[in-house]
């Protein structure tokens, strides 16, 4: 697992780089399909990965937001494979306030068992599985160990949420809580918050697709922390329909 990090995590900071590149030169700005928004940094991203996750590991197959026509049928048969997230939280990239990442889990038996995610503009790469634990390397430096901080007896809850995701339903949920602070954040950052004992707990009502979570389950794992569905039941992967149902993330 070592040595994969390793490789995944260069590959991730190649990917922030081309992201970087483009937010400096400017961008245009289309809708897909579903008409979520779609830039020249994702596809940039997506690229970078896809070329080298191609050569390194060309026996493990890659199922990516921005490379997603393949057949349920084909997919189901996976044992293992790459689940990619070129560029999480697109909106935030588009708003400038610095709030994206790159994602890249390794999934076996439909679970991630580790993931890289790096913040380009904060130059913070998080890893984690659950043979080497999580990690956090900010500006190039060497990788220190993080793990989840649970609410102490009698503290509030510090609660991360989404930015551009705000739900009622949350809301509601939190009504029932003594909630010491919320922090609103974009993107997969928000695993990362929790995976390094800044928030307690991520709960999130609104859908998101299996490329958001994958990376950020690893590494929150790996810190100690857990996240199931909001029925409380393990969170699939390599579903059919690749959109998630509501989740909890604990530290």
């Amino acid at each position: 697992m070592k040595k994969m990090i390793k490789a995944l995590s260069n590959i991730a900071r190649e990917a922030g780089s081309a992201i970087m590149d483009v937010r400096s030169k400017g961008f245009k700005i289309k809708d897909k399909d579903d008409k979520s928004p779609v830039t020249e940094a994702d596809i940039a991203s997506h690229k970078v990965i896809s070329k080298y996750l191609t050569e390194i590991y060309p026996g493990i197959p890659i199922l990516s937001e921005e490379g997603t026509n393949i057949s349920y049928e084909e997919r189901r048969q996976w044992k293992e494979f790459f689940l990619v997230d070129p560029l999480d939280g697109t909106k935030e990239f588009i708003k400038d306030n610095g709030e994206f990442c790159v994602c890249i889990a390794l999934m076996r038996d439909n679970r991630p068992v580790l993931g890289v995610i790096y913040a380009p503009t904060q130059d913070a790469l998080f890893t984690g599985s659950i043979e080497t634990g999580a990690h956090v390397s900010r500006n190039g430096g060497t990788p220190v160990q993080i793990s989840t901080i649970p609410q102490a007896e009698g503290e509030g809850l510090n609660i991360v949420g989404s930015r551009s995701h705000p739900s009622p339903d949350l809301a509601e949920y939190l009504d029932k809580m003594n909630v010491a602070k919320m922090t609103p954040a974009g993107s997969a950052i928000k695993f990362c918050l929790v995976a390094e004992g800044k928030a307690h707990l991520y709960p999130r009502f609104n859908p998101t697709m299996e490329w958001d979570t994958a990376a950020g389950q690893a590494i929150v794992e790996a810190a100690g922390g857990t996240m199931y569905g909001l029925d409380g039941n393990e969170f699939t992967y390599n579903k059919e329909n690749l959109r998630n149902p509501g989740f909890i993330v604990k530290a």
